[in-house]
């Protein structure tokens, strides 16, 4: 296990970048807490793959429900909490409905999420890995997870556009924007290292991580 000055990290970014498989590797070297979203329960998902209009708003709640839940009850543990790795932040869930719900639903979700006491504990490092859509279609060809094969190129596009705006503007806490399309922290050990050295540096601010040998590419 190595150290780290964090004691709350999360890995952000659009469906395929690889934030999971990451978040795994972090918790695994830091020997921290691992927190996963668990998409797979969700037994909308699916559905939402295949029809996104008419799926969409039970898909969303049921995410709503799910991340609060999950991250109040890590809240209430914070005093005895060792460090924990997570693969979401509770803001994506906002961000997703409002790329996959239209004006009514969207609207409504904002009553129920009003609604809800939600106080989740707050990074001291937030990871964002972003990548282009050819990249996340790739990957996610590559994992093979049935229901994936439904997702549509434009979707990914549009949730590529609002993971760019919406950390365009975070200052919630340090933030390292990782380019995982020429860098590759999951599958390549000496890239990995590398993010591993500057997530154990990074305290304060934002910081593009793209080193020199990946630069051309």
């Amino acid at each position: 296990m190595s150290a780290t000055p964090h004691r709350f990290i999360v890995v952000e970014g659009p469906i395929g970048v690889g934030k999971t498989t990451l978040a795994r590797r972090l918790a695994e070297t830091f020997g921290a807490e691992l927190v996963l979203e668990q998409a797979e329960s969700n037994p909308f998902l699916e559905r939402f793959y295949r029809d996104p209009v008419g799926a969409a708003l039970p898909a969303q709640l049921h995410f709503l429900f799910q991340r609060t839940q999950q991250l109040s009850s890590l809240r209430q543990a914070d005093l005895f909490s060792a460090v924990r790795v997570a693969d979401y932040l509770l803001e994506k869930d906002r961000l997703f409905a409002r790329v996959t719900l239209d004006e009514a639903e969207f609207a409504l979700y904002e009553q129920v999420y009003a609604r809800l006491v939600i106080d989740p504990p707050k990074p001291d490092l937030v990871i964002f890995l972003q990548a282009p859509v050819d990249t996340l279609l790739q990957r996610i060809g590559r994992r093979g997870i049935q229901a994936e094969k439904l997702i549509e190129r434009a979707y990914l596009e549009k949730l590529n556009e609002a993971y760019a705006r919406f950390f365009h503007d975070y200052d919630d806490a340090p933030l390292l924007i990782v380019n995982a399309a020429t860098l590759d922290p999951v599958s390549s050990d000496l890239d990995y290292s590398e993010l591993l050295g500057a997530v154990q540096r990074m305290k304060r601010g934002r910081l593009y991580f793209n080193p020199l040998r990946h630069a051309a590419l």
